[in-house]
């Protein structure tokens, strides 16, 4: 489209959109605060504590209403202004002779206002780079004024400006800024994305991918339509515009202390609750294109495949100090003579490594490399849940890390670079852990820290090292869950029992099926085969071997069991029949058992049977030739070397409720729970990675849980807690507990993903510090 006066009045609808978004969202939003300084207040505390919280409460609730309306006005004032809006709050320029000290409630204005605003961003940064592309392609500019008001801390000012008029505090606001902060991130974000999606549908840079987005599933009574406004207000526009505030309920609705009314009851997940996918690839590709757009601003040949590759003189020289450095003070460190490296300590480190590598740095594209590569790890370091011990070694990767970045651009252009990778897995591993207990394994610290030191001893290597490395620690991960670490390994060996016993019952299965198809054998007996005695060949030769005289015995049984069951003529083959079935009715129950069936099942089976074998008394089943039976003996004994490859073997959702069986004090198998899944979510099941953490909700618990194993074809799932109980899936379950939302990934992005959104917020806000 050609920049114009059409464009243009485009670009102010978009901003009127965005602006009505945000209105609409206001109710459910001051609700939300509500609710958490109602939270707060009812949690034992000490008593300062309490009187805060008290304070905080009975202030929000008189003083709601007139909060909401600051913001509505807040808000519409900043339209008003053609899109662009002074800064609240600003100091009056100033003759040099007239400077004097800044107050501190102007420092305390920035220090809040900035971090909502970095809250905001580090939740939709991607978001507001689609829209303020679009924006400035409409209005024919190379970027948004810097006070724009679709800049988040336009709208962080107006959210504190609005606080303070409404008589609330700055100690209220700290007390409750993790609910705000979350409340507004996830506003803002609705709101850039339906401005982005009414852009889009209108032909304004429609490549500019919009990703799927699921709006907050959380819903406010206060949100609800109503007819109602506030009482007095004066106001008589329409629900969604200016002149009106959209709050449902009485005048009394947020000055009473229970609340907003409740006409809906809490939202029930039963069989059918969705839950959003985890943050995936295209999230992450989505995140990489956003750095890439918005650094190319600022140096052109930044991603540039045909730009030189390799590092300039200078610059190798001072990552080859910087490195140095860093393993002289992680071996002090490690003898007692300097104090731990701590995250204040390795920050700092990064901020003055950064300024010598970016003095020694040749070109624009090398010091824009060192900034984000610095914002990545400095996002990384501070990472609460990555353990302290393992913290440091995080750190000694940013010097390789770099020398790839400057190397290889297809390192900030693709999440397939073995570097990121690299980094991902042991983040996933290690961010589950309780970072307070700073302890993760001796083994896996172990493997962290070779595989830096080997990363560390191939610095002209590039991405060969870190995915020979990938593979090394993928291969040590099996090995680790199945055989070093405590919590797992009895786990992880009941699991292959399990997968074991499945497969062989299938193959045994499919093989009886196989011998028995042309053959006179009544119907009760055939169906016993398969579906009961075939999981009892199969508990046997995982007991006591293939081969073993207890299998060679069931084996035996079964064949006598056939026998048995075939037609009987003549006096002495119903007196052998006779003779025969108390041993063969005790084997029987002998294998059942062994098989974990109980007494009264065994009942029930043994009866069924007992029904085939009067029926043979009676002659009504055809007989089995003397040959044929011989041949069968024949089979059962060599049954195995016949069984199809176990690879081909599908342990499938019918076979959910054989696992029953499995159930013990040590393991847990899921057989109920979760909703009917898609191809997407099924997928999905397949696609987890060994080593990572999520959050089970199953049998009135909620707690963290690593997988440690994954059978063939990840048909099977062990899922295990830092207290080693073990719960056991099958693939289909698995996808059902995703889809269902009780089972949820500890992390809903990667962390080098994530990084790079923290990366991407800091240079929203300045994005001239890549050169500087």
């Amino acid at each position: 489209m050609a920049a114009g006066a059409p464009n243009t009045n485009l670009a102010s609808q978009a901003r009127r959109l965005y602006t009505e978004e945000l209105v609409k969202g206001l109710p459910a939003l001051v609700q939300a605060a509500l609710d958490g300084a109602r939270s707060l207040f009812e949690k034992p505390t000490e008593h300062a504590a309490f009187q805060r919280r008290r304070d905080m409460l009975q202030g929000l609730n008189a003083g709601a209403q007139s909060w909401h309306r600051g913001l509505v006005n807040g808000l519409r004032h900043a339209l008003l202004h053609g899109g662009s809006t002074t800064r609240l709050g600003d100091l009056p320029s100033m003759s040099p002779g007239q400077l004097t000290l800044v107050d501190d409630d102007t420092i305390e204005l920035e220090i809040v206002t900035s971090r909502l605003a970095l809250a905001m961003m580090d939740r939709a940064s991607w978001e507001f780079a689609d829209l303020r592309s679009r924006i400035a392609h409409l209005e024919g500019r190379g970027e948004l004024d810097a006070h724009d008001m679709l800049r988040a801390h336009v709208l962080a000012r107006i959210v504190f400006e609005a606080w303070r008029a409404s008589g609330q505090t700055l100690v209220s606001w700290r007390e409750l800024q993790p609910v705000l902060h979350e409340e507004f991130a996830l506003l803002a974000e609705e709101a850039y994305h339906e401005t982005n999606r009414w852009l889009a549908e209108r032909g304004v840079l429609p490549e500019v991918d919009l990703r799927p987005f699921i709006r907050r599933s959380r819903s406010h009574p206060a949100a609800l339509p109503s007819g109602g406004g506030y009482a007095g207000s004066g106001d008589s526009g329409p629900p969604t515009g200016f002149g009106h505030t959209p709050i449902s309920g009485p005048p009394s609705a947020y000055g009473s202390g229970s609340g907003l009314m409740r006409g809906v009851g809490d939202e029930t997940r039963m069989m059918t609750r969705a839950a959003p996918f985890a943050r995936g690839r295209d999230h992450a590709e989505a995140v990489l294109g956003r750095l890439n757009r918005l650094v190319g601003r600022q140096v052109p040949a930044f991603g540039q495949s045909t730009r030189p590759q390799g590092l300039s003189p200078g610059l190798a020289r001072a990552i080859d100090t910087a490195e140095a450095g860093i393993r002289q003070r992680m071996t002090t460190t490690a003898a007692g003579v300097d104090a731990p490296a701590t995250s204040p300590v390795l920050l700092e480190d990064i901020q003055q490594r950064k300024q010598q590598l970016k003095k020694a740095a040749a070109t624009p594209e090398e010091r824009a490399t060192i900034e984000i590569v610095a914002l990545l790890f400095q996002s990384i370091l501070t990472e609460e849940r990555i353990p302290a011990a393992v913290r440091v070694w995080f750190a000694r990767l940013q010097m390789p890390v770099l020398r790839v970045a400057v190397t290889e651009p297809d390192f900030f252009a693709t999440v397939d670079h073995p570097a990121r990778r690299l980094i991902d897995r042991m983040g996933a591993c290690v961010m589950g852990f309780d970072s307070a207990a700073q302890k993760v394994g001796d083994a896996l610290e172990r493997e962290i820290k070779r595989i830096v030191q080997v990363v560390e001893a191939y610095p002209d290597t590039g991405r060969r090292v870190f995915q020979t490395v990938l593979t090394e620690f993928e291969k040590f991960l099996e090995h680790y869950f199945r055989t070093e670490n405590e919590a797992t390994r009895r786990g992880v060996s009941l699991a292959q029992q399990v997968e074991q016993r499945e497969t062989l019952a299938i193959q045994y299965t499919i093989e009886l099926r196989r011998m028995l198809n042309d053959m006179p054998v009544q119907e009760g007996v055939r169906q016993f085969l398969f579906h009961v005695w075939a999981d009892v060949l199969a508990t046997t030769a995982v007991r006591y071997g293939a081969q073993g005289q207890e299998t060679r015995s069931m084996k035996r049984a079964a064949a006598d069991l056939i026998w048995s069951a075939s037609a009987k003529v003549t006096r002495e083959e119903r007196a052998e029949v006779i003779r025969r079935l108390p041993p063969l009715l005790k084997s029987l129950r002998e294998g059942m058992a062994s098989a974990g069936m109980d007494a009264e099942r065994q009942d029930e089976q043994i009866q069924q049977l007992n029904n085939s074998l009067a029926a043979a008394f009676t002659a009504k089943t055809a007989a089995i030739p003397d040959d044929r039976l011989r041949e069968l003996m024949d089979r059962l004994e060599t049954l195995e070397e016949l069984l199809p490859d176990a690879e081909d073997v599908r342990i499938d959702e019918s076979m959910v409720l054989d696992l029953s069986g499995h159930q013990s004090a040590d393991l847990e198998v899921v057989l109920d729970g979760g909703s009917m899944p898609s191809p997407a979510m099924l997928a999905w099941a397949r696609e987890l990675q060994v080593g990572s953490w999520f959050m089970l909700e199953y049998r009135d618990r909620n707690e963290a849980v690593q997988l440690a194993w994954q059978g063939m074809r990840r048909q099977l799932s062990l899922f295990v807690t830092a207290q080693g109980r073990c719960v056991l899936f099958q693939q289909q379950r698995l996808a059902s507990y995703l889809q269902a939302g009780l089972l949820l990934p500890a992390q809903d992005e990667a962390l080098t993903v994530r990084a790079t959104r923290s990366a991407l917020a800091k240079l929203d806000v300045d994005a001239s510090r890549l050169l500087n």
